[in-house]
This record gives structure tokens, C-alpha cells and sequence, in this order.
């Protein structure tokens, strides 16, 4: 059983920050590729970032440059550093993990995955 609790997001004007956390088990953690996607009103679910077991990251083009995962071994935790911000980044933002992420942070959107409970984070001009 794969549980991911979800931690962070919130309100904040365009250019801001926010950081989202996700923890999870240990083995999970070691195991796992994790990262986010997103899903707003209307539209259809987007894989934003992505870290694999191994330790490669990969990024969807909208975020790149502004968005960072980092992590916490101790912690098992897993974080989205969310910089320079823009209305186009409102959704509700979910954590996800995958046993194999072949196609990096796409993987994570597609059926399949395990979610979190999702945060919403919402980004005003």
C-alpha cells in the first residue's frame, strides 16, 4: 500500500513562492518515482515534475527554470519548490508515485500511479 500525505501549497500573487511536501514510507521513498501533477478546472491532468529512484529529475517545459524537486532522506520526504509563480500555475496539485516512470513526469498523470489527497495552490495577478 502506497500512501502519500501532502503538506504545503496555499494563496499567493503572481511571482511568489510556495513549497509542497510529500511524504512517504520508507520503501516507498528508496523505490518509487514520485513528484506531481496537476489538474485545474476544466482541464485535463498535467505531470508537472518528477524524480526517479535514482535520482533523475525531469520537468514539464511551463515549469522548468521555476519549479525545483529536492528531498529528505531522513524525512522520507519529497519537496516542490515553486518559484516566480503565474495564475496560469493554479490547480489543485496532487503527489504521485509510480514503481517506473518511462516517460519521466508524464508517467505520473497517467492511471496507474498512486495520488495524495491533492493541495490547492492558487497563484492571483
Amino acid at each position: 500500500q502506497v500512501q502519500l500525505v501532502e503538506s504545503g501549497g496555499g494563496s499567493v500573487q503572481a511571482g511568489g513562492s510556495l513549497r509542497l511536501s510529500c511524504a512517504a514510507s520508507a520503501y516507498t521513498y528508496r523505490t518509487y518515482c514520485m513528484g506531481w501533477f496537476r489538474q485545474a478546472p476544466g482541464k485535463e491532468r498535467e505531470g508537472v515534475a518528477a524524480r526517479t529512484s535514482g535520482g533523475t529529475t525531469t520537468y514539464a517545459d511551463s515549469v522548468k527554470g521555476r519549479f525545483t524537486i529536492s528531498r529528505d532522506n531522513a524525512e522520507n520526504t519529497i519537496y516542490l519548490q515553486m518559484n516566480s509563480l503565474k495564475p496560469e500555475d493554479t490547480a489543485m496539485y496532487y503527489c504521485a508515485a509510480r514503481l517506473y516512470c518511462s516517460t519521466g513526469y508524464r508517467s505520473l498523470a497517467i492511471p496507474g500511479s498512486y495520488w495524495g489527497q491533492g493541495t490547492q495552490v492558487t497563484v492571483s495577478s
